[in-house]
């Protein structure tokens, strides 16, 4: 366990060091940068000389690559920089805003799983009954439904039909925990159900994969309770590539966080990412980015390690 451990850490380093380049380079890549958006916000410096001490103040007057291990090497000992535009230290922005968005995070995610899960193994069950059918008919609807729209819909209808809208101000849990879930509660129903779609109908599947095989209609013929057979038999041998998916899900999850907490005026990292991205803020942008990206490397080990759990003939050597 340790040595694949160990195999799964140095594998993640290239991936992280590649991920870096890319969102660097994509940074520089993009249209005008934060002196642009100094000059454009006050016109009464136009001239060139101010351009050229804000890119020396920034330091984005050294050549790319200089700038690009200057970053690296201050991340590496823990120093994320400071905003561009307001100043402030990005790690304890990061720190600051981190547990709103894993606690939209893993809100969907329980959405997903406590809600798919079981109507995927009824639905299997109950091969082509109306259940069936119906179950089906709406997870197709929520995979093609765009989050964002989803998003909008439900604070236009929710406000024309029960006059309900998001607070406007964000309260964290502790503070003011019904405030704080009737913010959360609908984004977090918005991005589960697209992930509990593809999870419901993938449940279903391997379900009616498992349930046709042999073992399983040997426990029939020996007259055991159909709870015992399809949770002790059918439903452990299917989660291992059920908990695949789920991992598989973690980007679409992070993606899904950064629309939503705009949409509903959130004050997670989503939020921040795209008003930082808007203000070529670089500092944030590629500390938020490398974040999410170590998130998605930490969850897909995890969910490998998962499986020697869910199936004890796994192990790792």
């Amino acid at each position: 366990m340790q040595r694949y451990l160990l195999r799964r850490l140095l594998l993640a380093v290239p991936t992280l060091i590649g991920m870096s380049i890319i969102i660097f380079a994509l940074m520089r890549f993009m249209p005008g940068d934060i002196a642009d958006q100094m000059i454009g916000d006050d016109v009464t410096f136009p001239n060139p000389e101010t351009r050229a001490a804000i890119e020396r103040r920034y330091g984005l007057d050294r050549p790319v690559h200089e700038q690009y291990f200057v970053w690296i090497g201050d991340t590496l000992r823990g120093d994320l920089g400071r905003s561009l535009r307001s100043g402030r230290d990005v790690s304890g922005e990061i720190v600051h805003r981190m547990p709103v968005t894993l606690q939209l995070g893993v809100m969907a995610i329980l959405v997903a799983v406590v809600i798919a899960l079981p109507i995927g193994v009824v639905a299997a069950i109950w091969q082509d009954s109306w259940l069936d059918y119906v179950v089906r008919s709406a997870s197709v609807f929520f995979l093609s439904a765009p989050n964002f729209w989803l998003g909008l819909m439900a604070i236009t209808f929710g406000f024309v039909l029960i006059g309900w809208s998001p607070p406007v101000r964000y309260e964290h849990v502790w503070a003011s925990p019904l405030t704080n879930l009737n913010m959360l509660w609908v984004p977090s129903i918005i991005l589960g159900s697209h992930i509990g779609a593809k999870l419901m109908r993938f449940t279903r599947g391997q379900m009616l994969e498992v349930l046709r095989e042999d073992y399983v209609r040997t426990a029939w013929a020996k007259g055991l309770r159909q709870r015992a057979i399809v949770t002790g038999h059918a439903l452990r041998n299917a989660l291992i590539p059920i908990v695949t998916l789920i991992g598989l899900e973690i980007p679409l999850i992070v993606g899904g966080t950064v629309v939503l907490e705009y949409i509903f005026s959130i004050p997670g990292m989503g939020s921040f990412l795209l008003n930082s991205i808007n203000n070529r803020d670089y500092p944030v942008v590629q500390a938020i980015v490398l974040l999410f990206a170590v998130i998605v490397v930490v969850a897909n080990l995890l969910v490998d390690l998962l499986y020697a759990v869910i199936d004890p003939r796994i192990r790792y050597s």
